[in-house]
């Protein structure tokens, strides 16, 4: 069985995927970490996120480098965007996807162009969504749980430039799977996500 779990960001697709990952027991991948990890070696090796060459030779990287908590700050977030709208860069990191996704058994893969370009014979899709306002509020408490200040305007007009970014890119833009079930967790609580999440799923299941 395999699922994919689109969104933006803070839109809860990563915590409802990580969820139905432990549900169902399947493998998890964040595909997110792996732009974030290329944006990041990009960065560290001094190079230009926005320079097609410099990100494409990001994508050279250790795996232990998806462990670093680094790629979890909002800058990675910025720079992971920025790089994933090379078409060398999202060409170099396909099949390490589709690798995955082929596992025997089936996986669990969220990003923002899994039910669409890395695996759109996915037995279950999900895009999931939330208003900009309260993926901004979100992110601000992560934030300020890791003792990151940043107001919560500065936030939303961050979420709403990568919005604008990557849904416009002209390789592989964040678009709802024509055949996926829309999840909008804008007034719901994390546990009644996962259950709507699940139900969505085993749906899909009965259907097949």
């Amino acid at each position: 069985m395999i699922i994919a779990v689109d969104g933006p960001a803070a839109s809860g697709k990563g915590t409802i995927a990580r969820a139905l990952a432990a549900h169902y027991r399947l493998p998890y991948l964040d595909t997110g970490l792996l732009y974030r990890a290329v944006g990041l070696n990009v960065v560290r090796g001094g190079g230009n996120p926005s320079d097609p060459d410099d990100a494409l030779a990001g994508c050279q990287f250790d795996d232990l480098l998806l462990g670093d908590p680094k790629l979890r700050s909002e800058d990675a977030g910025a720079t992971a965007s920025i790089v994933s709208a090379h078409p060398a860069v999202r060409a170099a990191l396909v099949e390490r996807q589709r690798d995955f996704a082929a596992r025997p058994g089936g996986a669990i893969l969220d990003g923002r162009d899994i039910g669409t370009v890395i695996a759109p014979h996915a037995d279950a899709k999900l895009f999931v969504r939330a208003s900009p306002t309260v993926r901004a509020q979100r992110r601000h408490a992560e934030m300020a749980g890791m003792g990151q200040m940043v107001s919560v305007d500065t936030l939303l007009a961050e979420i709403r430039e990568r919005d604008r970014r990557d849904s416009t890119r002209d390789t592989a833009p964040l678009v709802q799977a024509a055949d996926a079930d829309l999840l909008d967790t804008s007034l719901l609580s994390i546990e009644t996500a996962v259950q709507r999440a699940i139900a969505l799923v085993d749906a899909r299941m009965a259907a097949r």
